[in-house]
């Protein structure tokens, strides 16, 4: 399965969550295609991964296809996880209840400041750096978050992967140096803003011109 298929089967879960709200039973996929604004060929192709059927005339029970896409992406199964960085991001994903729908558990935190080791968040408990190792290797724990400072988060990176880290959520804004075999996930918030940054101003330099356009000249002389 591909990365980009990977990434759009989400967004069906959470389109289909919202269908099933709304008491549907059965939905096309050329229906998700065009509320998604999607390729009806791509969305076929992409539920046939999941090993969903669906039947001639009504398309998928909506049912079905969330427990195959819920399947698929692992879901069904929770994956415990440990963080490093225990500030204000660290501390924000902690607290965030809504990784449980995803099958992702935030079992301990890691930091090295010696005032926050020892407390805990949302019943997280905050250990320093040193003892990551050990836990993570006694648990069996494959999955890190990093949410270090950039200058920090290679040498984290490192120690995950010695204690057996085999996937990597790094939120810190770096490029990270891995083995084969181990997986880096990057949410590039800086890359993001500027993204949304530059929307914002190509679209206000655009209404900008469409009102200058729209002036009566005659009016104003």
């Amino acid at each position: 399965m591909t990365v980009p298929t990977l990434n759009r089967l989400p967004r069906y879960l959470e389109y289909l969550k919202i269908k099933q709200q709304e008491k549907i039973q059965y939905i096309s996929s050329t229906t998700i295609a065009t509320d998604l604004k999607l390729n009806p060929v791509q969305v076929r192709k992409d539920l046939a991964l999941t090993g969903c059927v669906g039947k001639p005339k009504s398309g998928f029970e909506i049912n079905e296809l969330i427990e195959d896409i819920t399947k698929t992406l692992g879901y069904d199964n929770t994956n415990e996880a440990v963080l490093a960085g225990a500030g204000q991001l660290g501390k924000t994903l902690m607290s965030y209840k809504g990784f449980s729908e995803y099958g992702l558990k935030i079992v301990a935190a890691f930091d090295t400041r010696e005032d926050i080791c020892g407390t805990s968040v949302k019943g997280i408990r905050i250990f320093n750096i040193e003892k990551i190792k050990n836990l993570v290797k006694r648990m069996n724990i494959h999955i890190g978050i990093i949410t270090v400072p950039a200058e920090n988060a290679q040498k984290v990176c490192d120690i995950m992967v010695e204690s057996g880290i085999l996937a990597i959520w790094n939120f810190a804004p770096v490029h990270l140096n891995v083995p084969k075999g181990i997986l880096v996930q990057n949410e590039n918030m800086a890359a993001s803003l500027a993204a949304l940054s530059r929307h914002l101003s190509d679209e206000i330099n655009s209404k900008k011109e469409r009102n200058i356009n729209n002036l009566d000249w005659r009016e104003i002389v």
